[in-house]
C-alpha cells in the first residue's frame, strides 16, 4: 500500500480509507465479530486510515471500531465526526461548543482511546457561528484529545469562511474536508477540490462507488433488491445515473476491470483527493475492493469517463449530500407576496 500526506498535517494515510458506517445493527452488519474481522483484514492489507462517526448505528459503529483497534491503536489514523442528532434532546446535536465538548467524550469512551487523530464536523450548522465551532475544536486540540480537525460536505464558500475565521481569530483551522465524489457525482471538481488544494487541505471522499450504484449490480430494466437500495430507492432508479452506468459497463469490460475497481481507481486519480472511503459491510465486499488496489487508469480510459460523465457535473442529485437552507427553505427563495411584482 502506498501512502499519501493528509494535506499539510504530515500524517501519512493510505489512499483507501476504511469507512465504518456499515458496521452495527442500525445501518449495516449487526455481527460485531465479523465486522471486527473485516477491520483487521483491512489493516493487515495496509489500510491505516479508519473513519467513523458518532451517529453511525447510534454509536455502535464506534464501539465496534474500539474493540477492533485494541492493541493496534497506535498504528491507525482514527477519524470520527460530530453533528447529527444523538437522541431527542435538542442540544444533543449540531456544532455548538456545548455539544461538541460532550460528544467528543462520548466518542472517545466508545472508541476506547484518549485521542482522535481527526475530528470532523459532519455537516454545516446554519444556527451556529463557525467561530463558536472552531473555538471548541481548538480547545480540544490544545487539550490533546484531538490531533487535527476537518469538515465534511461543506460548500466551497463555507470552507473559505472557516479558513478566514480561523486566521483572523487565531484559531485552529480545518485541515481536511470530506465531500462526496464519484463518477456520477463530480460537482466538487468545480470549486471544492480547487479550494481544498489552495488551502493545503487533505480530502477524503465518500461514496466513490456512487452509494453502490457503481458496483455494476444496478442496471436499467433490472430489478435489484439490496440492503442499500432499501434506504434510497430513488437513487437507484434515477435514469440519468443509470445512463452513465450503462456506458461505463462496456468501458470496464474492455479494460478487463470490475466496475468497483474502475470507480475506485477513478476517485483516487484526482490530484486533489487524498483518500477514498470504502464502506464494506461484509468480508466479500472488502476482498473485492482490496483486489483493485493496484489498478491504474490510463489517460485513454479517463478521457472516455470524461465523455460519459463530464467533469464538474452530477449525473443526478445526491440525496445524502448537504443542501443549504437558501435552497431547501422556500421562504428564503421567495419574497413576501406583496413584494413580488415589479410595479
Amino acid at each position: 500500500m502506498k501512502y499519501r500526506t493528509l494535506g499539510r498535517t504530515g500524517i501519512q494515510v493510505s489512499p483507501y480509507c476504511l469507512g465504518t458506517m456499515m458496521f452495527g445493527a442500525g445501518m449495516g452488519n449487526p455481527d460485531h465479530d465479523e465486522s471486527i474481522r473485516v477491520i483487521h483484514k483491512a489493516l493487515d492489507a495496509g489500510i491505516n486510515f479508519v473513519d467513523t462517526a458518532d451517529v453511525y448505528s447510534g454509536g455502535e459503529s464506534e464501539v465496534i471500531v474500539g474493540k477492533a483497534l485494541k492493541g493496534r491503536r497506535d498504528d491507525v489514523v482514527l477519524a470520527s465526526k460530530v453533528h447529527y442528532p444523538m437522541g431527542d434532546d435538542p442540544n444533543h446535536r449540531g456544532n455548538s461548543r456545548r455539544w461538541i465538548m460532550t460528544a467528543v467524550e462520548n466518542s472517545l469512551r466508545r472508541l476506547q482511546t484518549d485521542h482522535l487523530d481527526l475530528y470532523q464536523i459532519h455537516r454545516p450548522d446554519p444556527a451556529v457561528d463557525v467561530e463558536e465551532t472552531l473555538s471548541a475544536l481548538s480547545d480540544l486540540i490544545r487539550s490533546g484529545k484531538v490531533r487535527a480537525i476537518g469538515s465534511s460536505t461543506f460548500p466551497a464558500s463555507e470552507i473559505v469562511e472557516a479558513q478566514w475565521v480561523a486566521e483572523r481569530r487565531g484559531l485552529e483551522r480545518f485541515r481536511t474536508e470530506q465531500p462526496p465524489y464519484s463518477i456520477v457525482n463530480r460537482s466538487i471538481e468545480r470549486e471544492v477540490l480547487p479550494i481544498t488544494q489552495r488551502y493545503g487541505m487533505g480530502t477524503l471522499v465518500w461514496s466513490p462507488l456512487g452509494q453502490g450504484l457503481l458496483t455494476g449490480r444496478y442496471r436499467k430494466g433490472r430489478q435489484t433488491d439490496s440492503h442499500r437500495s432499501g434506504y434510497t430507492p430513488q437513487h437507484f432508479s434515477d435514469e440519468r445515473k443509470l445512463d452513465v452506468v450503462e456506458q461505463l459497463v462496456p468501458l470496464a469490460d474492455k479494460a478487463g476491470l470490475p466496475m468497483t475497481h474502475l470507480a475506485m481507481a477513478f476517485a483516487i486519480a484526482h490530484p486533489g483527493v487524498t483518500s477514498a472511503i470504502i464502506g464494506p459491510r461484509t468480508m466479500r465486499q472488502l476482498d473485492d475492493l482490496l483486489a483493485g488496489v493496484e489498478v491504474t487508469l490510463d489517460d485513454e480510459i479517463l478521457d472516455r469517463i470524461d465523455e460519459i460523465a463530464p467533469p464538474g457535473t452530477d449525473a443526478g442529485p445526491n440525496q445524502a449530500a448537504y443542501t443549504p437552507p437558501a435552497v431547501s427553505t422556500a421562504s428564503l427563495r421567495r419574497r413576501p407576496i406583496a413584494e413580488r411584482s415589479a410595479a
